[in-house]
């Protein structure tokens, strides 16, 4: 196992405040919940310079980044938009000393059967947040399902804890609740496929299912697959 890099990161987790993002679950355009954590990649030993004098005064003052993010209240035209806002601020704030901006904004509200809803977006120094390559995910989506190979399984759905990463594709959970399977593998190759296949931009996707009702002293059974678009291209 290979030994991590050395980093230096100053970030604020988990500000709390409400946005007009787009459309919520139910399809109206209002405020809903939004948290955004923001981590602000430094250049490699900035820190050791307050770590030796003990002074915050020489690092990045983080209740500054707090008090700009969270004053945030205007519409955005997409969730996009708010992330690249939050990104200008972080720049703007850290100056030179900052190699990259790392945003996490997470819409708990956003997806009925979900958990969160979460968009992440990497930007290093100099370049367009709205250019880069975001990673979405979708957690702990619960859906009723039939499956499994047991006879008492045959006979009800019974909840599917899905966690997916990837462009969502909407209304997956309407194709997936309309199907039956008998094993977890097939359940998530079937979302790893669809997925794959939802979109151009997608390059790989990862799916995790859990069953929560299969053991009786553990909290779940699961599988994990990670697959490649151009894996399921010919198979359209």
């Amino acid at each position: 196992m290979s030994l991590p890099t050395t980093t230096d990161v100053v970030l604020v987790d988990t500000i709390q405040l409400t946005a007009n993002i787009g459309a919520d679950c139910w399809g109206r355009l209002r405020e809903q919940p939004v948290s955004i954590t923001v981590h602000l990649h430094l250049k490699p030993s900035f820190l050791e310079i307050s770590g030796q004098s003990d002074n915050v005064l020489d690092s990045i003052h983080y209740g500054h980044l707090t008090k700009a993010v969270s004053a945030l209240s205007a519409s955005y035209t997409d969730v996009r938009a708010l992330v690249h806002e939050v990104t200008h601020k972080a720049f703007a704030l850290a100056g030179e000393n900052v190699d990259a901006v790392r945003v996490v904004v997470g819409l708990p509200k956003q997806i009925l059967l979900a958990n969160d809803f979460e968009i992440e977006v990497i930007t290093p120094r100099g370049k367009d947040s709205l250019q880069q390559a975001a990673k979405v995910s979708v957690k702990d989506l619960v859906m009723p399902v039939l499956i499994g190979v047991n006879p008492p399984e045959r006979l009800a759905k019974q909840r599917v804890i899905t966690n997916i990463t990837f462009y969502e594709k909407a209304g997956m959970h309407k194709e997936i609740e309309n199907t039956a399977y008998l094993t977890l593998e097939k359940f998530v190759l079937h979302i790893v496929r669809s997925s794959c296949l939802a979109s151009d931009a997608i390059e790989a996707v990862t799916t995790r299912s859990q069953k929560p009702s299969a053991l009786s002293f553990a909290h779940s059974s699961g599988v994990e697959m990670t697959r490649y678009r151009d894996g399921f291209q010919g198979l359209q």
